[in-house]
C-alpha cells in the first residue's frame, strides 16, 4: 500500500486510526491538534497516510526534521521518495518501526547521539498509586524558576541525549521558554526549595505522555521523581485525563513508574542525529 500526503478531509480518519495506538503516537496526536497540517511551527508536521476508509497507516514529518512513523506492516521504501532531500534531525516511534523507517531512508549506518530502545508504560488514571508527599508541593513555575530550571534541562540534554555542552545551554533555554509558555511542567518544591522537575511532553484532553523529568544527581534515590510525577498525574485525572504514558530505560526511573500504577506497552525507539542529516540520492528519490 502506497503513501499520500494528508489532507484536510483525512484528519477524522488519522485520528481515529491512531488514537487505536495511542501508545506509540502521541507525539503525530498532540501535534497534529496544536498545529494542524503544514504549519510553521518547528513541531509542525508534513503528513502521508495509507489508506482511506479506514486510514492504515500515518507518517509524520515535523519542520524541525523528525519522523514520526505509525504505520505497522507499512511498505516503508515508499517513504523515502516522500521525504526527498528534506533534513532528518532524528525518528521516534514504536521500535520496529522506527528501525524501518531509519534503513529504508538509507540512514541505518548514519552517526547517532542518541539510539534508544526504551520500554513503554501506559496508565489508567482511575488506577493511579499516589506515594505519600505531605511536605512537598508541586508548583506551576515562575519567571524567578528559570534559572534553576534552564540548568537542569542543561545537564538532562548533555546526560541523557548527547548533547554538547557548547549547544546544550541554548537547546536548555529553548526548552523551557516553550515549557512554561505551555504550562506543561511543575517543579516539585521541599519547602521553597525545588528537589524535581516533571512535565507532558505531549497532551490531549484525555491522556498525556510524561516527559522532561529530572532529579539532579545530589537527591536522587529519596522519591523526588516519584512524587513530582504522581502529583502532576493527579492534577491531570482532576481535569478529566484518563490515561497517561510515558517510556523508560532507567531501572530507577521504571521502578518508580510502576510503583505509581504504570504497567508495561511495547517498546518506543528515539534516534538522534548529531545534526540533521540528508536521504541519500537515489534512484526515484527526490523532494
Amino acid at each position: 500500500m502506497s503513501l499520500r500526503p494528508a489532507s484536510p478531509d483525512d484528519i477524522g480518519g488519522i485520528t481515529a486510526f491512531l488514537r487505536g495506538r495511542l501508545e506509540g503516537s502521541m507525539f503525530l496526536m498532540s501535534n497534529l491538534a496544536a498545529h494542524g497540517l503544514n504549519g510553521t511551527h518547528s513541531n509542525a508536521m508534513r503528513l502521508w497516510v495509507a489508506g482511506r476508509r479506514p486510514v492504515a497507516g500515518v507518517v509524520g514529518l515535523t519542520n524541525g526534521g523528525m519522523v514520526l512513523p505509525q504505520w505497522p506492516d507499512g511498505d516503508w521504501a515508499a517513504l523515502r521518495p516522500l521525504v526527498g532531500s528534506r533534513p532528518i534531525a532524528g525518528l521516534v516511534g514504536e521500535a520496529g518501526q522506527v528501525d524501518a523507517a531509519r534503513r529504508a531512508l538509507g540512514l541505518g549506518s548514519n552517526a547517532t547521539r542518541l539510539a534508544s530502545n526504551e520500554h513503554g508504560f501506559t496508565l489508567d488514571l482511575a488506577a493511579l498509586r499516589l506515594p505519600e508527599s505531605a511536605d512537598f508541593q508541586l508548583r506551576i513555575p515562575g519567571p524567578d524558576d528559570r534559572a534553576v530550571m534552564v540548568a537542569w534541562r542543561r545537564f538532562a540534554l548533555e546526560e541523557t541525549q548527547g548533547v554538547q555542552p557548547d549547544a546544550s545551554l541554548a537547546l536548555a533555554t529553548r526548552d523551557v521558554e516553550g515549557w512554561i509558555a505551555r504550562g506543561s511542567h511543575r517543579l516539585l518544591v521541599h519547602g521553597d526549595v525545588p528537589v524535581s522537575m516533571t512535565g507532558f511532553n505531549a497532551s490531549l484532553p484525555d491522556a498525556v505522555q510524561v516527559g522532561g523529568v529530572y532529579t539532579p544527581p545530589a537527591l536522587r534515590g529519596r522519591g523526588h521523581a516519584r512524587r513530582a510525577v504522581g502529583l502532576h498525574l493527579a492534577e491531570a485525572r482532576a481535569r478529566g485525563v484518563g490515561r497517561a504514558i510515558l517510556f523508560a530505560s532507567n531501572p530507577a526511573a521504571i521502578r518508580a513508574y510502576r510503583s505509581l500504577g504504570f504497567v508495561p506497552q511495547g517498546r518506543i525507539a528515539l534516534v538522534l542525529f548529531p545534526a540533521s542529516v540528508a536521504v541519500p540520492f537515489s534512484a526515484g528519490n527526490h523532494p
